[in-house]
């Protein structure tokens, strides 16, 4: 059937609307970066500004996200915003790192996580399939991680109302679970004086590296020093708040967009800031911040060397001992099956806005039955499973981050060219502390791109060769439409 006899229905309300804000944003990273982050900050103070400070970035950004979306409330979000400000390039090459890496990369790495803490139930997921000399592998994770990836693009082909119920199920589940998780870990961590001896000492920073050899060298951090590593580090917590732009690529079927989108904006980065926060704190009140290598128990181990940084399942065998493992490992499939449900449902949306502009493949632009763009569900689903197959999605991610984050100040940047450019426009909701709230988010974030252009010159720069890489193909796509 043509595109003329079926449309995007409007049929997500504000509460659905913020469960795919929350729920995309929620997925492992909040039970895995912490201890990454404490080995290179070594303070419990330090920490938790780092993570406030990511909260209120995210914050400050998804409320001047609202301005734009409110002017328009259309299907494909930041693409569409990107282009009215920039043009057409710009905008593609957005749409290019979006679908090579970001989107499906997340979705792929997510996917992966699933499959991996599903292992912990059923180990036969460890057994490989086929590997290619010593340095790959195709293990039944990987298999388990696609189909997961299969099935939730094919529940999200039957419909949007289909889609949102799943989405609403796993974000509510996964918020109870969580909440249960910090109520519980407060009440037990409050009865020991873990929580007040990690503040003890609690602006003194250092940077901890685990060396090839076994040994642990601790280096203090002050002044500039402090100031580039937990700027660094902050791409940890960052990532973990990422997706929560997901909400403006269906803004096409959302009720009422020009209220809604920015009201689930603020609701669900601000439901998200506390919940982090709050965990970390719960951590810290379970856990020693400090900690070695070589320990037998989750206390001895410290938040810094939890086995593979897993700190969420360090933190709930404290609580409940050794089944807190197989409590983590249900969390965490359910948080991670429900971030997938968002990141699957939103990202099609985004390919569908470019394909009606000539920038994706044409097909991508169709509506099956169920007013979904099926095509371009699928077209999302086959490049993840490729990623899953290739085992390079983790390297792809950390590439992306940086190129996510020059994105981010491009759109917001994209406000004040908006506001000068077509003052007239009516602007449903306009951007919180406008101008000096998203003026401070920019310089902000550009200094933290300045940081990791300088400790991660390596990753930043193949990030940035992602982007680059999209201008031929630009050209050579439309020269093709020519």
């Amino acid at each position: 059937m043509s595109e003329t006899k079926h449309h995007l229905q409007r049929s997500l309300g504000l509460i659905d609307a913020t469960s795919i804000v929350a729920g995309s944003m929620i997925g492992s990273g909040i039970f895995i970066v912490t201890s990454a982050m404490a080995r290179d900050v070594g303070s419990a103070a330090w920490l938790l500004v780092i993570w406030l400070i990511t909260g209120l970035l995210t914050m400050s950004a998804a409320l001047s996200y609202g301005e734009l979306a409110g002017m328009m409330p259309n299907a494909g979000g930041q693409f569409v915003y990107i282009q009215r400000a920039y043009g057409r390039l710009v905008s593609f090459l957005y749409g290019w790192t979006v679908f090579t890496v970001i989107q499906t990369g997340t979705i792929a790495a997510v996917a992966v996580a699933f499959a991996n803490y599903s292992a912990v139930f059923f180990p036969v997921l460890e057994n490989k399939v086929f590997e290619v000399g010593e340095t790959y592998a195709f293990t039944n994770k990987q298999v388990l991680a696609m189909a997961s990836i299969l099935l939730l693009t094919y529940i999200n082909t039957k419909g949007v109302k289909t889609g949102k119920g799943i989405q609403v199920f796993f974000t509510a589940a996964k918020l109870i679970a969580l909440f249960a998780l910090i109520i519980l870990g407060l009440y037990v961590g409050f009865q020991t004086d873990t929580l007040s001896n990690n503040f003890a000492n609690m602006w003194e920073a250092s940077k901890t590296v685990l060396n090839p050899d076994g040994t642990v060298t601790v280096t203090k951090l002050a002044g500039l020093a402090l100031v580039g590593v937990a700027g660094a580090t902050m791409i940890n917590s960052l990532f973990s708040s990422d997706a929560w732009n997901n909400v403006t690529f269906i803004a096409g079927e959302i009720k009422d967009p020009k209220k809604n989108i920015p009201r689930s904006l603020f609701l669900g980065t601000l439901i998200v800031t506390i919940i982090y926060i709050l965990a970390n704190i719960a951590y810290l009140a379970l856990l020693p911040m400090q900690g070695t290598p070589e320990g037998t128990t989750v206390l001895e181990n410290g938040i810094m060397f939890a086995s593979n940084d897993r700190v969420g399942a360090a933190a709930a065998n404290v609580i409940l001992g050794n089944i807190g493992v197989f409590v983590m490992a249900g969390l965490i499939m359910v948080s991670t099956f429900g971030c997938n449900t968002g990141l699957v449902l939103s990202g099609g949306r985004l390919f569908y806005a470019m394909a009606k502009d000539d920038l994706f493949f044409k097909r991508a632009m169709d509506l099956n039955k169920n007013d979904v763009p099926a095509k371009a569900l699928w077209f999302q689903c086959f490049w993840a499973c490729v990623l899953c197959i290739s085992g390079r999605f983790g390297d792809l991610l950390t590439y992306a981050t940086f190129a996510s984050l020059l994105f981010y100040i491009l759109t917001i940047y994209g406000i004040f060219i908006l506001r000068k450019r077509e003052p007239d426009v009516e602007r449903p909701y306009k951007a919180f502390g406008y101008p000096f709230i998203p003026a401070l988010y920019i310089l902000l974030t550009i200094a933290i791109c300045v940081i990791l252009l300088i400790y991660d010159t390596f990753n930043t720069g193949l990030g940035l060769c992602i982007v680059a890489l999209g201008v031929p193909v630009y050209y050579l796509f439309m020269n093709k439409k020519q």
